[in-house]
């Protein structure tokens, strides 16, 4: 019976469907993404930046927060101070990329122009809500240390509202708090970039209507 579904029709389809979905989500964009330079104002990750990156991913962070502002078309990211939207060569020096699916807190592509201060980033860490009343966002207090007395030299201490300061204590950022920070102020992306994406299109629309002429 022709119309009958057999173990080697089920196969073949699951074949065919997989090799389009290999093409249209591997094959092309990696074809139209590979000769892709970073911006001029992008620059690669220092050391600290990199390890910082990784307390970023080991802490879930890419959870709860996106690395991806939207076209204005799309949600009101820029009216948010989240920055223009954002474009593959953004990324270039990201491995893995981190745009992340969920904003249960804001989108964090530029962070580090929003806030450029080490000593809030520490203590927002430390202490989210007093820094932000009403945050969700869970305290990473195992990044540091609560000790009596003054910190010693080199240690970077922990400068909370007075609200929230503990009298007598001194609060002292781990190694991964320090990395994590300059990861978080390193992500600034506020430079100029070649085109946007309309503009893109618009040349692609500007080259067809070249080669339709002369054709002609």
């Amino acid at each position: 019976m022709s119309g009958l579904i057999t173990e080697k029709k089920i196969v073949l389809g699951a074949l065919v469907i997989i090799t389009f979905a290999t093409v249209a989500l591997v094959i092309l964009p990696f074809v139209q993404l590979k000769k892709l330079e970073a911006p001029e104002g992008l620059k690669p990750y220092t050391d600290q930046q990199a390890l910082g990156r990784k307390v970023y991913i080991a802490n879930g962070c890419v959870y709860c927060h996106s690395q991806q502002p939207r076209d204005a078309n799309l949600g009101p990211d820029g009216k948010r101070g989240w920055g223009r939207p954002s474009v593959a060569a953004d990324y270039v020096y990201d491995q893995v990329h981190l745009l992340g699916t969920m904003r249960t807190g804001p989108d964090l592509f530029n962070i580090g122009a929003r806030q450029p201060s080490a000593d809030w980033h520490l203590g927002h860490l430390y202490q989210p809500r007093g820094y932000t009343p009403g945050s969700i966002m869970p305290a990473f207090k195992f990044l540091f240390v609560e000790r009596k007395g003054k910190a010693m030299p080199g240690e970077v201490v922990v400068n909370l509202p007075p609200a929230y300061a503990k009298p007598g204590v001194t609060i002292i950022a781990s190694q991964d708090a320090v990395n994590l920070v300059e990861y978080l102020k390193g992500m600034d992306h506020t430079y100029k970039i070649k085109k946007t994406v309309k503009e893109s299109f618009d040349k692609v629309s500007l080259v067809t209507e070249d080669h339709t002429k002369e054709a002609k």
